[in-house]
């Protein structure tokens, strides 16, 4: 096993697959779906294998080092580290959910679907393992086009305003990014060094304080805009109402994840002044966006908006947890990246599972659910329940140790953040009692004949998921030790930040 090139298979299994639809003909949809599963199992299968990963090791493994533009100094250059591999893996798990899900709601345009979604998987694990800030760049537009193509053909009545607006945020933010990679290696290179875009030599390099300050903006930009933080959040509850159920699977569970993966990998490792500098800007807007996520959450209408902006509000404990740059801010900051993903990515799902059957998504129109669907309603009260923080599953983990970091960092700020934890217990469990156990609507009488509780292809695209919120919530150990060696990384470059000599106001 040592010698496969084993990221890039994780990477590029995806693509086989849609090389392999190329030749199967659109009307063999049975076809189709079993293919698009296998390579993305395929995928999956060899991100596993990324578990022999070992956080006493080298900083990077399973490293790919071959000459692409050597001219300009770029390379595709591969590796992992802790931080990497679990949200390769959350990647996978999330994709292989999506895809299995959507046999049975898509139903045009079957194979351009499934290549589109494969597509996407590429571009996101690429994303993740890429070492070479070109080739990162490359990832990280892949993983557009494929998002803006699911939204925009097989979403909602309003989906083109919705992709417009999503391709037009995130297109701004990754052109800034550009500059930004592009000026850091000129710095680099003027100073007499080879001219490279190498992730591990652009790193720890003394780039002059102005430099640190613009190129930190543009990052910033870029990552703030696809987490999303407050106030460059307004694209995600258009993109995720009109999104289909399976593109707000992944966009929910791992799109939003490649900003917060941007700003531990990238922003704060390489220019660790300006992060130290602008760190006090970007904890106000988390907590900002933690108190406003849960506020504007409560007076939602529809289901699938009101799980939106929860992701609002929980990707603000990720930035918090990511800019208190302390052991247990950092390492919760990780973590609740990877539990929104499940819980977050599960919520959506279950929301779909709903519209299915009632193409309707108003918590007005609910009511009495659990009375017609008690297996539904049982599995969609213990997300719920992760979703909030409940101790023994997953959300409680991220949030508790965000939290904490917090306290250490400044006690106004955690007071202001468990403010959020009420808040988002209201929000959630108002929406799941007037689903649920409320006297059925007139308008859900209408089609409660009709319903049937969950089927067995539903229950096996969430059983991956059940199983990951319970064991991570039970027992998050094997996270929190793959991460640790990274975050302690991040604390030793921002330590070595000489703050007092950067000049910002703060």
């Amino acid at each position: 096993m040592s010698g496969l090139p084993i990221l890039s298979l994780v990477v590029f299994t995806p693509l086989l697959g849609v090389l392999v639809l190329l030749f199967v003909p659109a009307g063999n949809q049975r076809a189709i779906r079993w293919i698009a599963l296998i390579a993305s199992l395929a995928s999956l299968a060899f991100s596993l294998l990324l578990l022999g990963y070992d956080p006493h090791g080298a900083e990077f493994q399973f490293t790919e080092n071959v000459e692409w533009i050597p001219a300009f100094g770029m390379g595709y250059r591969l590796g992992i580290d802790g931080l990497s591999m679990v949200l390769v893996i959350l990647t996978t798990v999330l994709s292989v959910v999506a895809i299995f899900y959507s046999w049975e709601p898509i139903k045009t345009r079957v194979k351009e679907y499934y290549a589109t979604m494969l597509l996407l998987m590429v571009g996101m694990l690429g994303v993740f393992v890429a070492l070479d800030l070109f080739l990162f760049y490359v990832f990280w537009e892949i993983s557009l086009i494929p998002m803006y193509l699911v939204i925009g053909i097989w979403g909602g009545p309003r989906r083109i305003y919705a992709t417009v607006k999503f391709v037009i945020y995130t297109l701004v933010g990754s052109l800034l990014m550009l500059v930004a990679i592009v000026a850091v290696a000129i710095a680099h290179a003027s100073a007499g060094n080879a001219f490279t875009f190498s992730y591990t030599e652009l790193r720890g390099f003394p780039f002059s304080d102005t430099l640190q300050a613009l190129a930190f903006v543009a990052f910033f930009l870029a990552f703030a805009i696809k987490v999303p933080m407050w106030p460059f959040h307004t694209w995600l509850p258009d993109a995720h109402v009109e999104a289909p159920t399976a593109g707000s699977i992944i966009l929910a569970g791992v799109l939003l994840k490649l900003g917060g993966y941007g700003f531990l990998r990238y922003s704060i490792p390489l220019l660790p002044n300006a992060a130290m500098s602008f760190a006090p800007v970007i904890i106000a807007l988390a907590v900002i966006a933690i108190l406003y996520g849960a506020l504007v959450a409560m007076v939602q209408p529809d289901m699938k908006k009101l799980v939106a902006y929860s992701s609002v509000s929980h990707m603000g404990f990720v930035m918090l947890g990511a800019f208190v740059f302390n052991t247990q801010g950092l390492q919760g900051s990780v973590f609740q990246m990877v539990s929104h993903g499940i819980t977050t990515g599960a919520l959506f799902l279950l929301v779909g599972v709903i519209y299915e059957r009632t193409h309707d998504r108003q918590i007005a129109h609910m009511g009495g659910l659990n009375a017609r669907l008690p297996r539904y309603a049982a599995i969609f009260g213990l997300f719920t329940f992760a979703s909030i923080g409940l101790p023994g599953l997953s959300g409680f983990v991220g949030e508790f140790l965000v939290v904490l970091g917090a306290f250490r960092y400044n006690g106004w700020v955690a007071a202001a953040t468990m403010l959020v934890v009420i808040a988002s217990a209201v929000y959630m469990l108002w929406m799941f009692q007037r689903v649920f156990f409320t006297v059925p609507s007139d308008w859900a009488r209408r089609w409660w004949p009709a319903l049937r509780d969950m089927s067995r292809g539903e229950w096996l695209a969430l059983a991956p998921l059940i199983v990951l919120v319970v064991a991570l919530g039970v027992y998050p150990a094997p996270v929190l030790n793959a991460v640790a060696a990274p975050v302690e990384r991040i604390i030793d470059a921002v330590r070595g930040a000489g703050l007092a000599s950067f000049g910002l106001p703060w």
